[in-house]
């Protein structure tokens, strides 16, 4: 079979496949502790899953407008407009299966080939490939330890050129855990505010900010037109299996996106829909107690991570990783990975798994236990 060259610009996200790599160890008899997948480790709100039972119950079975049912729209508008303190209204929404669609959707509907986009490195690998995939050149920036994970605007200004298409921005960031101040959003917005340059917003650790408060571009005054948000259910509500997700964007470009929703996955599961409604307007115990235990578990991660020879992390802002440098080991990344989950069995990933910046790096994932944490970092220490 000879298949379509640009399979071969296709990447992929190395952290199912340590997952696999992992459970092949378990399967073998070996105790793994996962830090490796970026999951929370908690069951959805029961009165999310009480809601998505109803609605079987009463039939909801069948197809959805592409862009999502009303209702759905109506409750995302609402909320992204009380979050984001400013006005949205249901046009401007698109519930898709995920939040990678977005990504998807918004590269294929902007980007042609030969387009640049700049995107955060280290940063989702899905960014990465999803430009290559469309035939666009990928601008990596780099997120820098000593601006706690921020980029340096001034490092924006001189990749910018007349074939930069779009900004993809991601805060907080997954690897990393780092976050853009709101002066670092509105630099940024100084910067690029007379290029024609859409700006993608990956928001989707948006409820995961552990100081102050979370700020938009799209909150910047002449931004709200040209940036998309991205935002989900996945990680404030504990429903990755979920497949939950939308994007917010100008009405037009929305219209766009709800085609290729048309043309691939048609709708979002309907039962799923009326679930997000109550995610969002039911009760937020269950996402409170979430961040508050995240914010308990960093803590634990990262003293216990500072306490290891070779390594050094400083506190994450946000999301539920921490990332620290390990350049002192003496190990490579992906060398030191392995080691430590086929010699002490922890799963992490290496930090190369998220572009070029993240060599002399791990990512942890705090999705796990306290008990599972402070046995990893035990662990780590004995093998090192």
């Amino acid at each position: 079979m000879k298949y379509a060259k640009r399979m071969d610009n296709l990447g992929t996200e190395t952290a199912f496949e340590v997952l696999a790599k992992a459970k092949k160890l378990e399967a073998e008899g070996k105790h793994i502790i996962h830090l490796e997948i970026g999951e929370p480790d908690f069951d959805t709100p029961k009165n999310i899953v009480d809601a998505a039972i109803k609605s079987l119950l009463a039939g909801d079975t069948h197809y959805t407008p592409s862009a999502g049912t009303l209702d759905v729209r109506t409750a995302i508008a609402k909320y992204v407009s009380k979050t984001r303190e400013m006005q949205f209204v249901p046009d401007e929404v698109v519930m898709v299966p995920g939040g990678k669609p977005i990504m998807f959707y918004a590269i294929i509907a902007l980007v042609d080939e030969g387009d640049e986009v700049i995107y955060p490195n280290p940063g989702f690998p899905i960014y990465e490939s999803m430009i290559k995939f469309m035939g666009g050149k990928p601008v990596p920036i780099q997120l820098k330890e000593e601006k706690q994970f921020a980029f340096d605007p001034e490092d924006l200004r001189k990749l910018i050129t007349d074939k930069t298409k779009m900004l993809i921005l991601n805060t907080p960031q997954n690897p990393t855990g780092g976050i853009l101040t709101k002066a670092d959003i509105e630099k940024i917005a100084e910067i690029i505010k007379d290029k024609d340059i859409t700006i993608l917003s990956d928001e989707i650790y948006s409820r995961l900010v552990f100081e102050g408060e979370p700020f938009s571009i799209a909150q910047v005054p002449g931004f709200k037109e040209r940036t998309i948000i991205l935002d989900g259910f996945s990680k404030t509500y504990a429903m990755t299996g979920w497949r939950a997700g939308y994007g917010v964007m100008n009405a037009d470009l929305a219209q766009k996106i709800a085609k290729l929703m048309t043309n691939s996955n048609s709708c979002t599961n309907a039962m799923v829909q009326k679930a997000c409604i109550e995610a969002l307007e039911g009760p937020q115990d269950g996402a409170d107690k979430m961040r508050e235990e995240f914010i308990a578990r960093r803590e634990i991660i990262v003293d216990g991570l500072n306490t290891i020879p070779g390594f050094s992390c400083i506190m994450p802002h946000g999301a539920f990783y921490a990332f620290p440098n390990i350049t002192k080991t003496g190990y490579d990344s992906r060398k030191l990975n392995d080691h430590l989950l086929y010699n002490g069995g922890v799963a992490a990933l290496s930090g190369t798994a998220f572009g070029e910046f993240g060599e002399g790096y791990l990512r942890f994932s705090y999705a796990n236990s306290r008990e599972n944490i402070k046995e990893a970092i035990k662990r780590i220490k004995s093998v090192l």
